[in-house]
């Protein structure tokens, strides 16, 4: 005769509790944040290592036909701020020098009251570049396509960017995949306010994940 044995229920495992979890949940978005910010800096610790070596000061920067400018903003008035006067003087000092012949002066100029070519126009002509040596791309807002237009619209192949220290890694990367042949020049006018630097820099981080986006992904036209 069989003898039943009582059945016994296997018992759930011990859920954690609600505070453990909640943690647990925490580190896991504090971890996802970390890799995203890293995947997110990595172009901008990219192009600053590749292109260091491209990028000179005012005297031993190596002679190209063409100087590219970029724009940098305005005043109301329509004058230029400290940080594009200063562009365009290294470049007019390049000029000066006989180390470039022209100028591209690349910026926003579309809308009605804001033209940042033509304030760098002004700029460059008080400073002695006479106006034959100068190109305007009013077009050129964003750095992408200032480095698309001076390849495929003024046939730039080789080139001297001319912008903040900055600003040239991203500039230099996005010009050089372009098609243009480049080195740069870091102005060196003035000292600029330690914070304006701190924001410039954190925005380029964002800017440079931007712009291999633009040059791998999207290539816009």
């Amino acid at each position: 005769m069989l003898q039943l044995l009582p059945r016994t229920r296997s018992r759930p495992a011990p859920r954690a509790a609600p505070g453990r979890r909640l943690v647990r949940r925490r580190w896991l978005v504090l971890g996802a944040l970390a890799v995203l910010a890293a995947l997110v800096a990595l172009p901008r610790l990219f192009f600053v290592a590749a292109y260091r070596g491209d990028i000179y000061q005012t005297s031993t920067a190596p002679q190209a036909p063409v100087a590219i400018v970029f724009g940098a903003g305005i005043r109301p008035d329509g004058s230029a701020t400290p940080v594009l006067y200063d562009r365009v003087a290294t470049a007019a000092g390049l000029y000066r020098q006989g180390q470039v012949s022209r100028l591209l002066l690349t910026g926003d100029g579309q809308a009605a009251g804001h033209d940042e070519p033509g304030a760098m126009r002004a700029v460059a002509l008080a400073l002695g570049v006479p106006d034959s040596a100068l190109l305007l791309d009013r077009d050129g807002v964003r750095t992408y396509l200032s480095c698309h237009r001076a390849r495929a619209v003024y046939g730039v192949e080789r080139a001297v960017l001319v912008t903040q220290d900055f600003h040239l890694p991203r500039a230099l990367y996005l010009c050089d995949r372009l098609g243009v042949t480049v080195t740069g020049v870091a102005t060196t006018t003035r000292s600029y306010d330690w914070k304006l630097r701190a924001g410039w820099q954190v925005r380029e981080v964002l800017a440079s994940a931007g712009a291999w986006w633009d040059v791998n992904i999207l290539r816009p036209r």
